[in-house]
């Protein structure tokens, strides 16, 4: 888990940021297109907490985003018609975005094991922060895949089509069967959330 760190060249989330940028130009996502190689938004600011999954040699190999729903986010300054015009708010409810694995380590077909590290240590970040709930805007096939880890979610409204794949908003529950479910699903044993870098 690592925050806000701005000018400090070479930083853990420099990396992420251009970790994310190879991510989305593997996607070909053209609504998020950017002329440098880096990707940012006006959500990368320091009420944003992003939780990194590393290699063995520290490498940023996957990662995600939280920030605070009382604080303006995606759902509520871009997409609040996913949610009825009214996005959750609340202290303990913040906004999941950002998930990426890098494209080297991406698998066709499967869940690579990249993600499971990447969501179990969503969860262990949003539970140590004290998050009770996580709203999403996502992709429209993942309110299946987390439902077969055992999460529970809530559709906020219909989808929407866009450019680059249908979306969706959810509100998810951070729970402890949430994170056991989980962490069953893809192999791991234990809690994998480290200390800040």
């Amino acid at each position: 888990m690592c925050t806000w760190s701005p000018g400090k060249t070479g930083s853990s989330i420099e990396k992420c940021w251009s970790a994310i940028f190879a991510y989305v130009k593997h996607r070909r996502w053209r609504a998020v297109a950017r002329p440098i190689n880096i990707e940012i938004d006006a959500f990368d600011n320091e009420h944003a907490v992003y939780v990194l999954a590393l290699d063995t040699n520290g490498k940023i190999v996957g990662g995600s985003r939280l920030v605070p729903t009382l604080e303006p986010h995606l759902m509520s300054e871009v997409f609040p018609v996913l949610a009825g015009g009214t996005p959750p708010r609340a202290a303990d409810i913040f906004e999941w975005t950002r998930f990426f694995v890098v494209p080297s380590l991406r698998t066709h077909g499967a869940s690579s094991p990249i993600a499971g590290f990447v969501l179990c240590g969503l969860l262990e970040t949003a539970q140590s922060l004290g998050i009770r709930q996580i709203s999403v805007v996502c992709e429209t096939f993942w309110p299946k895949r987390l439902r077969a880890l055992g999460w529970t979610l809530f559709e906020l409204g219909n989808s929407l089509e866009h450019p680059d794949g249908d979306i969706i908003a959810l509100l998810i529950d951070v729970t402890p069967e949430a994170i056991e479910q989980t962490r069953r699903a893809y192999g791991i044993s234990g809690v994998i959330l480290a200390d800040k870098i």
